[in-house]
């Protein structure tokens, strides 16, 4: 269809002289056998005219960027609101001083008083933002987390404190925000930024409780089987992660990657224990943990599953205090 309305175009002044007499001198109308339509409306029949000055294959490249394959072989135009139409297809012409602008509209919008109204829902429709785009948005991440050792401590065997896999739960909530910094064809620069709270959960896998005592932390065995204990700990964080996004030929997302880092401070951690009667216990201390917290973060994205690692880079406790662990989180952002 594409190829076929280039080639109509490139004969639009030899179409002018026949359509002249039949249609108002604004605008030029096109009949197709398929009972396709192409409409141009320009200012005056002199506008119409003058655009064999103008390079309209080079239009009609930029317009079929817009274009989205279907099945079937045809080929449709794409809004966001999903609405697709292939015949009566409609060019607005508008005559500036830097050349020609192109506005396409759909049946039931072709009338040239609604002409404004469709170019600013055409600017709303575009899949791709520019430059200045700025993207905020609230992001909730829900993952696991891990312990790993870094060097082993006579104190502290790595079979004390090993954790349940699926019950050491890591959650955040982030206040972020997105501008793009450089925006190219199939692919842009942005750079992600959040305040959020994150929440990690540490449960233990054997019957033992952390416990604060005088000198460094202690995993003390609990006298009854409890149903679960745990070690929480609430940070403020601050993660900046540069992002390369690349985009299909409609414009839409299919990939992205970041990596940056990402510093915190810790607010809060308490201790969880659940009888076997469901009566829970908390107990709030440091538990000598460090406060201050940084590390590694990765964004992976495909399509619109989107995926985060954290690392931290320095110890979850301090020198001497307690294992010689760092802290693994992963899982899902939405």
């Amino acid at each position: 269809m594409l190829k076929l309305i280039a080639s109509v175009i490139l004969l639009l002044p030899a179409f002018i002289a026949q359509a002249a007499p039949e249609h108002p001198a604004d605008s030029l109308v096109i009949r197709f056998a398929n009972r396709t339509r192409l409409v141009i409306y320009a200012p005056d029949k002199a506008s119409i005219q003058a655009l064999s000055n103008y390079d309209l294959n080079k239009i009609v490249r930029e317009m079929s960027m817009k274009l989205d394959s279907v099945s079937g072989g045809e080929t449709a135009i794409s809004k966001q609101d999903g609405s697709r139409f292939l015949k009566d297809t409609v060019l607005v012409v508008t005559r500036k001083k830097n050349g020609v602008t192109i506005v396409l509209n759909g049946t039931g919008d072709s009338t040239r008083s609604d002409s404004v109204k469709n170019r600013q829902q055409y600017k709303r429709s575009t899949v791709r933002r520019g430059i200045n785009s700025w993207s905020r948005s609230i992001d909730f991440q829900i993952g696991l987390n891990t312990l790993l050792t870094q060097s082993t401590l006579a104190a502290y065997p790595s079979d004390v404190y090993s954790l349940k896999p699926l019950g050491s739960r890591y959650f955040a909530v982030a206040f972020s925000q997105r501008p793009t910094l450089i925006n190219g064809k199939r692919a842009k620069f942005s750079l992600y930024y959040a305040l959020e709270g994150s929440w990690n959960n540490y449960m233990f896998e054997n019957n033992v409780v952390a416990q604060k005592g005088a000198t460094q932390l202690d995993f003390v065995p609990y006298p009854e089987q409890l149903k679960k204990s745990k070690l929480t700990t609430f940070a403020l964080q601050l993660p900046v992660v540069p992002r390369v996004s690349f985009y299909n030929t409609a414009g839409r997302k299919v990939f992205h990657l970041g990596l940056g880092g990402f510093v915190g401070y810790r607010l809060d951690s308490y201790t969880k224990i659940k009888h076997p009667d469901n009566d829970k216990d908390r107990n709030h201390a440091n538990f000598y943990l460090n406060d201050f917290r940084y590390g590694l973060v990765a964004h992976i994205g495909i399509v619109r599953t989107n995926l985060f690692v954290k690392y931290d880079l320095n110890p979850v406790f301090q020198e001497g205090k307690g294992p010689d662990v760092r802290t693994l989180s992963f899982g899902i952002s939405f």
